[in-house]
């Protein structure tokens, strides 16, 4: 039987394309499919799921189907591209380069080499899908012939069924305040600083009786994140 496999630059714990890749591996699994997740790395939380990307050449036969999650260049991308598998590309976007200008030297690197990368694709796989109609789009302006829409999957039984948080439900329903809520990395490409004008004007404008909530992830830009702290005080 053909296998599937999946084959992307890391695994991370907790964020979308994490979930809908675990959740696609499910679904080929229920299905009967041989169906395995190669990664160049994984959160530590979830390494016991993958398997490195140097072992997908093993596992690499013509009447595969390989689906590379691309999202940034890496050596695994560059290994997908090599083998003989049938590929579909799901595109995630990569950030433009020149948003980590003076923020983050590596990540200015790996973007630019992501998009790159990209466009060498064209050739490589028999569909290339992005995860919203704008990435759909881009694809297509780089050239990309068969293209569609796959919209990332979530999964609404761990949002429905997870426990419930007593003290955070608190804070949020407390009478009298409205809760604005981000959800996301705080880099400089989701122009956090435009939230907190916003914030700003809501304030001298609206009502003093409001609370910004920002959930995410600080660590990929720390200069970045200093900024945003200095001009919260």
């Amino acid at each position: 039987m053909v296998a599937i496999h999946q084959v992307l630059a890391t695994l991370g714990y907790g964020d979308a394309i994490g979930h809908e890749v675990l959740g696609i591996q499910r679904v080929l699994r229920g299905a009967g499919y041989d169906s395995e997740i190669f990664v160049q790395t994984a959160d530590p939380r979830l390494e016991h799921l993958t398997l490195d990307y140097r072992d997908l050449a093993d596992a690499s036969h013509p009447d595969n189907i390989l689906i590379h999650h691309f999202s940034i260049g890496s050596r695994a991308s560059r290994m997908a591209y090599a083998l003989a598998d049938r590929m579909v590309l799901i595109y995630h976007n990569i950030t433009p380069p020149e948003f980590f200008v003076d923020v983050n030297k590596e990540l200015v690197q790996l973007c630019y080499r992501g998009r790159r990368e990209l466009s060498l694709y064209q050739s490589r796989c028999d569909l290339a899908l992005g995860d919203s109609e704008y990435n759909r789009q881009e694809l297509e302006d780089l050239g990309f012939t068969n293209t569609g829409v796959f919209p990332i999957a979530v999964d609404t039984d761990r949002i429905t069924q997870a426990p419930r948080r007593p003290a955070l439900e608190k804070v949020l329903h407390e009478e009298g305040w409205l809760n604005f809520l981000f959800v996301g990395r705080i880099v400089p490409n989701k122009k956090i600083e435009d939230h907190i004008k916003l914030a700003e004007h809501y304030k001298r404008y609206v009502d003093e009786q409001y609370r910004f909530i920002f959930v995410g992830k600080t660590d990929a830009t720390p200069k970045y994140y200093s900024a945003i702290r200095a001009m919260l005080e």
